[in-house]
């Protein structure tokens, strides 16, 4: 069994950061700013969440220069927001020092700072397994309001640049009524050629397009999956059937752009007392040598196929 290790370290771009690894694993998180979970790869590996380390993708603005929050950057990797998206409140800049701390013998809390505007407390645990590369990602948002605010809890890993995603359709047979939603965003085209269907599952090789393109769907499966640079990151979350989630009702989303793609997966939208926290949790898994790149869309479902079962 292997032992769970922790570090601050200094990072030439990202400032402190925290390290934490298993020897299966390893994931890098932002202190100065964020929390953002900046790095996550096998042992070794390269990492599989893109670093906007150039400021590639435009900022969020100054809509938050008044209360000295500056503007928003997408900075990469992996972050916690809440939905449905409204700009100011979405984008509020998470620029600020995070505070973290052990959690048990395997794991670490971050935490943000309050949002003054928005009046929520952001928290991200991770939790590694001593004995294999998987991650359960535990995401808390508190209402520190004196009233209650409704939100879901969205949870976006930000896949790197020229990778290929894999991301379940619904399969329940429902006879002569419908069994799906398929939610577009109005800068999508229906012609995209980085979008592939097969008969079970959405295919998205990252990359240029015409557009950008974001999807949103039920996932009754609850995961997707995305290979990049040898290696392939899986990301399971337990979506409620019959749930109410905003954007016409779906718990996944997926976004592309030509820098990047995006993993996204959702809460249940509700209402959120004061003082209440609102928990979602996702378990990620990576496999070393799995490369669903090779071949085509049907070849990358077929060498998947092995690691979801269970």
């Amino acid at each position: 069994m292997a032992k769970v290790t922790s570090e601050v370290i200094r990072h030439e771009r990202w400032g402190r950061c925290v390290s934490i690894g298993n020897g299966s694993v390893e994931l890098l998180a932002t202190l100065d700013f964020g929390p953002r979970i900046i790095h996550l790869s096998s042992a070794g590996g390269s990492n599989l969440f893109y670093e906007d380390s150039e400021r590639k993708i435009a900022d969020g603005g100054e809509a938050f220069a008044p209360v000295g929050g500056g503007s928003w950057h997408l900075y990469g990797g992996h972050r916690l927001w809440t939905s449905p998206e409204r700009v100011p409140r979405t984008t509020y800049p998470d620029n600020e020092p995070v505070e973290w701390e052990p959690a048990g013998e395997n794991g670490i809390v971050l935490r943000a700072p309050r949002e003054r505007w928005n009046q929520v407390t952001k928290e991200i645990e991770l939790r590694l397994s001593p004995d294999g590369p998987t991650v359960q990602v535990v995401h808390r948002v508190t209402n520190n309001g004196a009233w209650p605010i409704h939100f879901a809890p969205w949870a976006l890993s930000v896949m790197s640049t020229g990778g290929r995603a894999v991301v379940p359709m619904t399969g329940t047979d429902t006879g002569l009524l419908p069994n799906r939603r398929l939610i577009h965003w109005p800068y999508n085209r229906l012609n995209d050629p980085r979008i592939t269907f097969t008969e079970s599952e959405l295919i998205v090789d990252q990359g240029d397009g015409p557009t950008p393109y974001k999807i949103g769907t039920d996932n009754e499966a609850g995961w997707a999956a995305y290979s990049n640079h040898g290696d392939t990151f899986i990301k399971r979350y337990r979506p409620v059937p019959g749930g109410s989630y905003p954007d016409f009702g779906v718990s996944f989303e997926m976004y592309t752009n030509s820098f990047m793609l995006e993993l996204e997966t959702l809460g249940e939208f509700r209402e959120v007392e004061s003082g209440e926290t609102v928990v979602h949790e996702e378990t990620w898994q990576v496999v070393a040598g799995l490369d669903l790149k090779q071949g085509g869309p049907s070849e990358a479902v077929s060498l998947l196929e092995p690691y979801l079962k269970g």
